[in-house]
């Protein structure tokens, strides 16, 4: 027997950040409280189609979402994306503000 083998396992992973730490959930939303330090309240909606009749239903979950910078107003657009837990309700944290309330 030859000691030629080659070692298939040792192949290295990317070195792109989002492989490294996981998928994580990309949502938009629109700024519906700021009351809060540091936490902003987000209507995140998700258009669904009914299973039955086919006709398109709006849900809207309210997330909370920590905003680091304070810059956030009520009225505004925003990128969310998923965290670990940072709180008892606060599990997903402001990206960019895309849009600013006029």
């Amino acid at each position: 027997m030859s000691d030629t083998s080659t070692d298939s396992t040792t192949t290295t992973a990317p070195a792109d950040a989002s492989t490294e730490r996981g998928f994580r959930k990309v949502r938009e939303g629109l700024v519906i409280s700021e009351k809060m330090q540091k936490t902003v309240v987000v209507a995140v909606e998700d258009r669904v189609q009914h299973p039955l009749y086919g006709k398109t239903i709006r849900r809207t979950k309210r997330v909370k979402a920590h905003d680091e910078s304070g810059n956030v107003g009520v009225g505004d657009r925003v990128l969310l994306m998923e965290t670990r837990p940072l709180s008892a309700t606060k599990r997903w944290r402001v990206v960019q503000v895309l849009e600013k309330a006029k």
